[in-house]
């Protein structure tokens, strides 16, 4: 899955000034406020150049290649920069780090969502609407109120679906724990 892989976001990159030509620097991955992993990056006109150290197989080696940037104009003006990934080819805004940095089809790797059941996803759609009613996340926690400033109209149209979402993940979790013979006596 990408959650599980180091990303390179061409489009963080681009607002942090690292694209610039002539920029160097270190980039750093941090998990729960401590640093993880880091990446000197130098950047040219038309790549940018990558030297980092990581295990390949079990064994540390250094990296130290470049990779391709292109850049497409925007509907309003500007530029909008891509990577072109060093396996592939292919115009894309993020590589994930394995031993070398590559896209998400040279890794064959999905996002979580393409991996959900119909329970999971159903669930995590009444999440997002807890979380826009600003209700405590999870669908076995009591509802909350209307928040201060929300139309009545929207809260209950919001409510009316957070309910129809939640009565679904809930029947289909009954339904799975009926196939396993679990039954509630």
């Amino acid at each position: 899955m990408t959650a599980d892989y180091r990303r390179l976001d061409v489009r963080e990159l681009h607002r942090a000034g690292v694209l610039v030509p002539g920029w160097r620097g270190g980039w750093c991955w941090y998990r729960r406020g401590e640093k993880r992993a880091e990446i000197n990056i130098e950047a040219g006109e038309a790549s940018i150049q990558l030297r980092y150290r990581a295990t390949d197989r079990g064994e540390w080696r250094d990296f130290d290649y470049k990779v391709g940037l292109v850049r497409t104009g925007c509907n309003y003006g500007g530029e909008r920069p891509w990577f072109l990934c060093p396996c592939c080819g292919r115009r894309v805004a993020i590589l994930y780090g394995g031993a070398t940095f590559a896209c998400r089809t040279c890794y064959g790797l999905a996002y979580e969502v393409q991996r959900e059941d119909e329970t999971d996803r159903l669930a995590r759609r009444a999440d997002a609407i807890r979380d826009r009613l600003k209700w405590e996340p999870g669908i076995l926690n009591p509802d909350g109120w209307k928040p201060k400033g929300m139309h009545w109209r929207t809260f209950w149209r919001l409510k009316a679906e957070h309910d129809r979402l939640k009565g679904g993940a809930l029947g289909a979790w009954a339904k799975r724990l009926g196939m396993l013979g679990i039954t509630g006596r």
